[in-house]
């Protein structure tokens, strides 16, 4: 028979309380660390929704419509509808507070269809420059197919109908007086309702290579014509080269028989 000597058990019994505590204090730390994260959490300010707008009040986002309304409507008919859809600037973005922000058309941009409106600080401790997307919609009377029509199709009046469509939703200009489309031949098919658009039509030739041609350069203040020779084939809304009398070739976009037009 073994017997523990008395110095084993003193230092067994001296340690056992202390590997209690130690035990203890551990798991009694990780709870408390725990319940700290878990505080801090709670206490972060929740993420914003993917649709907010961060940092854009009310008043901001009307005026960011009625920029983008006054840029839509240049050279629109009095009687079109203009609707501005406003987007979500990138929640990733860390913008600094700003007492006026100002929107602002982005140049060579078009505010037509799928778009960006600028907004900029002009009045904080930082100075900051984002853009914010926007739709503009235009709503006005124009030229449709009465009937669903197939490519090649020959369009006549009888085929066409008049209705209230949005002519910013997709490329190409749209028509509204039948007569001048009767006799023009469909290169792609349109559904019953849809705008019958420029791309929607094949290319008439305007005039032949070697043609005399009147070519108009326009600008503000002035407006000159001006006859030369075309190098090339006019086809409708197609780039051409045109030689005058003293040599100098310039290029114009065809847009009537004969007329060339310098931008």
């Amino acid at each position: 028979m073994f017997q523990i000597r008395p110095s084993s058990q003193m230092q067994a019994a001296r340690l056992a309380p202390r590997a209690g505590r130690v035990g203890f204090g551990w798991v009694a730390g990780l709870f408390f660390a725990v319940v700290l994260i878990s505080g801090a959490r709670a206490q972060q300010p929740r993420s914003q929704a993917p649709g907010d707008v961060p940092a854009l009040s009310a008043d901001l986002l009307t005026h960011v419509q009625q920029v983008a309304q006054a840029g839509a409507r240049g050279g629109l008919p009095a009687q079109a509808r203009v609707e501005v859809q406003v987007g979500a600037l990138d929640p990733r973005l860390k913008l600094a507070p700003c007492a006026v922000v100002q929107p602002y058309l982005p140049p060579g941009l078009q505010m037509w269809g799928r778009t960006r409106i600028g907004l900029r600080c002009v009045q904080g401790p930082v100075r900051w420059n984002v853009t914010l997307p926007v739709t503009v919609k235009v709503f006005a009377k124009a030229l449709v197919a009465a009937d669903t029509l197939a490519a090649g199709t020959t369009l006549t009046q009888a085929l066409l109908s008049t209705a209230e469509i949005d002519i910013a939703a997709a490329s190409g200009a749209v028509f509204t007086d039948a007569a001048g489309l009767n006799g023009r031949t469909l290169n792609r098919p349109l559904g019953a309702g849809e705008a019958v658009r420029s791309d929607s039509l094949k290319a008439r030739q305007w005039f032949a290579a070697g043609d005399t041609v009147m070519v108009r350069a326009t600008g503000p203040g002035y407006s000159v014509s001006r006859e030369g020779q075309a190098m090339a084939v006019g086809l409708e809304g197609q780039n051409v080269k045109v030689r005058f009398e003293s040599g100098r070739i310039v290029t114009g976009r065809v847009v009537g028989d004969r007329q060339v037009e310098v931008l």
